[in-house]
This record gives structure tokens, C-alpha cells and sequence, in this order.
């Protein structure tokens, strides 16, 4: 009979900020029943995932077996955590545990992709525990840069696990509920076998700073702004939403929000009885009317999205609002790697407005909604788990986070994505690696990160397309020159000569001298025509394009 075993399996989330999907099994070895925590993705940028929509985990190995999962569970309500739900739910098919505010999120998540709201099942906050085969979970409070984000006490057989979820030690965070180690401390009375644990703000070395610590410069800021203010934020944070409209309103400004997701944010916290006491809004056809000095706006759009309204209002204009010189835009968010090159297009965009623009370079006006190491210490003293396992960050911050832990007493181990780590014994052991990666979401369709078509637009980006064709006849004469379409090339080349009547010219030649045997193969064909045309191309421009031959034989 096979010895049960306890596995931990990052899919996601483990080597990288975002798109978190983790894994937990018990049972016998290739029998395990699982659940899965997270559901998250990443978002595309144009330099490596050109065109592409979405980023998600590649769950090939889960649903495999999906037989045996029995549950997915969301921790919070940030796109790296539940944004994938809509897309993969179909994929997995089991139930979905979250809180209240998370619950609602989701459910709207599978309501845009046209699947059941009801598999979202609404949970409260431990001691309530949820049965789930061989697992028993129970939600805690913890605080984070949204409402009601939670870490998971999970216990098994073989012991009890801890994850963190994302958390700050924040004892005044607005909105939601706050940073409790009296709490933290009774799980860790409990005796915890591993902690899982956040490991974003592991190289932060400063002690994590509250929400309520920017109430007064972001305050000071509004009565002091000459003409409209505009701030942005991750619109999740419904606590900084919040701090910036009361700042807004105590400065005699009228708020508007502008953005879908701002409005969505505000109008579920406020369904779900979290938002309260949130100052008065205007639409944007009254804000048109308001003069500018007493108006503020939060909107959309920190990391630079091209469709949210920071980026519109930067290119011009959005629902009918402008800014002007004179006015202060806000940054109130933190800019994620990745995006430095989407924000800095909006910043000098608004700049060459004549706006006056704002980030947190003095650390005024955010602060993160992750621990920083002494927060990360107090976390590891008050769970005190026999083994600590980092989660959540770039390979750096894990290895980082498990130097930390070691020196600090702990056993502990890096688990990238696709390692499958044993933690039923006393000490952990990586036992299997399985196959991981990323999908695209692509307009409407899911792609695989390997299948080659970004590869192309990567390849078109850089060298250009030309596309050629070519009619012969039944008895493989040409009927007529070849044809050449350059596309993202530059149109002359030496001397001036237009590039595509260069390249027509060579290949004229090239047929010429190709023989029977040649223009009878079309693969020997395509391959000639496809050389002779990255030759001309090189020597013309210094590219090396991507090439398209279609070769069509007529046949009476």
C-alpha cells in the first residue's frame, strides 16, 4: 500500500510577482487529493508578448487531474489572485471557496466569461472551516491593500499549514481589517509544520508604513493644487480610494472616479457593507462644469494601460474631461517591474501638457500593501513553523526570503514553479518536477506561450514581413514576374531603388537560372526565393525580414 504523502506544487506565483496559482495535495503517491489555491495572472507588454491580452499559468498538469481536485480557493481580490478564474474555471470545473468581498469579485469574474456564479461559494472568517477531502481550511484576516484579504490555516494529516496570503503588518489600514498579531500568534500556539509565506518586500530592510500615514501630505497636497488635481491607484485599493476622495472633499474639491474598474471596485466594497462613509461623488457631465481648483478626479490607469483613463487623459482627453497647464496629476501607486516604459509614456505625456506630476519618490504617497523584512521577522517569531517555504516574488526575493529564514533557525528551500516539494517528513524535499509555463489569452482565443505565435510578431517586429507571389503555369513557366509586398520596412534602399522592385528584380534572375528540376519542387522553390529575398533585404537595408512565398500553379 502506498504511504500517504503531503505535496506543495507552485504552478504560478513562485519566481515571479503575479499570476499565483498553488497547489497543495495528501494521499498516496500519484493519488493525491487536491486543492488549489489562487487563480491569478500577469498582464502582457509589448517588448516580450506583443498583441497578447492577458497572461495566465499554464494548468495542463492540474487538469490532468482534475478528478481529484476539490477545490479552488481565492485568498483576495487582486488580479494575480482571481483574474484568471473566468478563463481556467472550465478548464478545472471544482467548486470555489472565497470571503464575502473576494466571493463577489469572482463571481463577476465568471459571469464576464459566461459561466455559473453559483460555483463562487461564500465563506467566513475562521474559526468557520471548510471540509475539503482530506484538507480542513480556515480563512484569517489579514491586512493587504484591499478588503478582506486573507491567509489559510490548512490542516492535514501530516500537519498544519500556513498560508500567508499577500499581507502588510498594518494595524490602521482604512479600509478592512487590520494587522493582528495577538491572532497570528494563537495559530502559531498551534504548532505549524510550514508557513508559506509572501516574499515581496523581503529586500525592504525599513519597517512596513500604515495607510493612515498618508492622509495628511495627500490632504496637503489638495488645498495647495492650483487647478484640478488627478489621482491614480491600483483600483482595488479601497482604502487609498478612499483616503484620496476625503482629502479631496475636506479640501473643498467635488470627487469624481472615472474608470470601469474603479466603479466596480467602489460599487462591491460598497455592496458588501466594507466602503462606508465614502464622501459624495459627481458624473463626469457635472465634473465638465465644476471649476477646475474644486475638482478632484481618481481614476484608472497606474501602470500606464493604454485604454485606462490616466493613459486617455495624457493622450487628450477622456468621458469629455481634459487637463491643462497648471493642473497636478498624482501617481498614488507603486509602479510595478515591467510597466517603467507605460508609465514614463504617460508621464511625459502629461508633462508636455504642462501638468505637474507626482509619484512616490519621497514616499509620501503610497505605501505598499506587502510586508517588508522586519514585518517578514515578526511574521516568522509569531507563526514559529518548523519550516518556512517563500512565496510570491521574483526568484531573487525567494532565495532571499529563505537565506532570511535559515539564518533565522528555520528550514527552508526554494520552490519555483514546477517543483513539486514533500513536506511530510520533518525536513521538505523536492521529489518531481512537472511541466509549467504560461498561456496567452489572444483576443479571444488561448495560445501556448511555446506554439510560435508571438514568437512571429517578436521576429515581424524586429526584421519586417515581405510577402511573395508567384504564378507558373502548368508546364512550370512563370506567368509573369514575382510580386513583393514589404511590410514595416523602410520603402528604398540603396540609391533610392524602391526595396520591393529590388527584390522582384532578384528574384526575376533567380528563375531564370533555376532549372526544371527546381521550379517543378515547390519546397526546393520557396526555400531559393525565401534566401534570395533576406539577401536583397540585407544588402539593401541591413534586415533580415520575415519572408511569406505562396507559390499558386495554374492547371487547365
Amino acid at each position: 500500500m502506498s504511504k500517504d504523502r503531503l505535496i506543495y506544487l507552485p504552478l504560478g506565483g513562485a519566481g515571479e510577482v503575479g499570476m499565483n496559482a498553488y497547489v497543495f495535495g495528501y494521499g498516496p503517491k500519484g493519488r493525491e487529493r487536491l486543492i488549489l489555491v489562487d487563480l491569478g495572472l500577469s498582464f502582457p507588454d509589448m517588448s516580450s508578448s506583443p498583441g497578447v491580452d492577458l497572461i495566465l499559468p499554464d494548468i495542463s498538469w492540474l487538469e490532468e487531474r482534475r478528478d481529484r481536485l476539490e477545490a479552488i480557493i481565492i485568498t483576495h481580490a487582486h488580479e494575480d489572485h482571481v483574474g484568471a478564474l473566468g478563463q481556467l474555471w472550465q478548464k478545472l470545473q471544482a467548486p470555489v471557496y472565497a470571503r464575502d468581498f473576494t466571493a463577489r469579485i469572482a463571481r463577476l469574474k465568471m459571469q464576464d466569461a459566461g459561466l455559473d456564479p453559483e460555483k463562487v461559494i461564500t465563506v467566513g472568517k475562521a474559526p468557520e472551516r471548510v471540509e475539503l477531502g482530506p484538507f480542513t481550511v480556515q480563512f484569517f484576516p489579514v491586512a493587504h491593500s484591499l478588503p478582506e484579504a486573507s491567509g489559510l490555516i490548512i490542516d492535514t494529516p501530516a500537519g498544519r499549514l500556513v498560508h500567508s496570503g499577500d499581507f502588510k503588518a498594518d494595524p490602521t489600514p482604512g479600509v478592512g481589517e487590520p494587522h493582528d498579531p495577538d491572532m497570528l500568534a494563537e495559530i502559531g500556539r498551534s504548532s505549524v509544520k510550514a508557513l508559506l509565506c509572501d516574499s515581496t518586500n523581503v529586500m525592504n530592510r525599513h519597517a512596513g508604513r500604515s495607510e493612515s500615514t498618508l492622509g495628511e501630505p495627500i490632504g496637503k497636497l489638495m488645498r495647495e493644487a492650483r487647478g484640478m488635481v488627478v489621482a491614480t491607484t491600483f483600483a482595488s485599493n479601497i482604502a487609498r480610494v478612499k483616503t484620496i476622495a476625503e482629502a479631496a472633499h475636506e479640501a473643498g474639491r467635488s470627487v469624481c472616479l472615472l474608470g470601469r474598474a474603479m466603479l466596480r471596485m467602489t460599487q462591491v466594497a460598497t455592496e458588501a457593507g466594507i466602503l462606508t462613509d465614502f464622501p459624495p461623488t459627481i458624473s463626469p457631465e457635472a465634473a465638465k462644469d465644476m471649476p477646475r481648483e474644486n475638482l478632484a478626479l481618481i481614476v484608472t490607469g497606474s501602470q500606464g494601460e493604454r485604454r485606462a483613463a490616466s493613459a486617455q487623459l495624457a493622450r487628450g482627453s477622456y468621458m469629455g474631461l481634459s487637463m491643462k497647464e497648471g493642473d497636478t496629476f498624482l501617481f498614488s501607486s507603486m509602479t510595478i517591474p515591467g510597466n517603467e516604459r507605460e508609465v514614463g509614456r504617460v508621464v511625459n505625456a502629461l508633462s508636455e501638457l504642462g501638468v505637474d506630476v507626482l509619484d512616490n519618490a519621497d514616499r509620501l504617497y503610497h505605501v505598499s500593501g506587502h510586508a517588508n523584512r522586519p514585518d517578514l521577522e515578526a511574521m516568522h517569531d509569531l507563526i514559529n513553523p518548523q519550516i518556512l517555504i517563500p512565496m510570491h516574488g521574483e526568484h531573487r526575493m525567494l532565495r532571499e526570503h529563505a537565506k532570511l529564514a535559515i539564518a533565522r533557525g528555520m528550514q527552508s528551500m526554494v520552490v519555483p514553479n514546477g517543483s513539486m516539494l514533500d513536506l511530510t517528513g520533518d525536513s521538505p524535499a523536492l521529489v518531481d518536477e512537472v511541466p509549467t509555463g504560461r498561456i496567452y489569452l489572444d483576443g479571444s482565443r488561448m495560445i501556448g506561450a511555446m506554439d510560435g505565435i508571438v514568437r512571429d510578431r517578436i521576429r515581424m517586429a524586429i526584421g519586417g514581413h515581405v510577402f511573395v507571389t508567384l504564378i507558373l503555369d502548368e508546364n512550370d513557366d512563370t506567368l509573369g514576374d514575382p510580386w513583393a509586398e514589404i511590410l514595416g520596412l523602410a520603402p528604398t534602399g540603396k540609391g533610392g531603388r524602391a526595396l520591393n522592385e529590388a527584390i522582384e528584380e532578384e528574384l526575376a534572375q533567380y528563375l531564370e537560372r533555376a532549372g526544371h528540376k527546381t521550379l517543378a519542387n515547390d519546397d526546393k522553390l520557396n526555400e531559393g526565393m525565401r534566401r534570395v529575398v533576406r539577401q536583397v533585404v540585407m544588402e539593401e537595408i541591413g534586415k533580415k525580414p520575415e519572408v511569406t512565398i505562396v507559390i499558386s500553379r495554374l492547371v487547365e
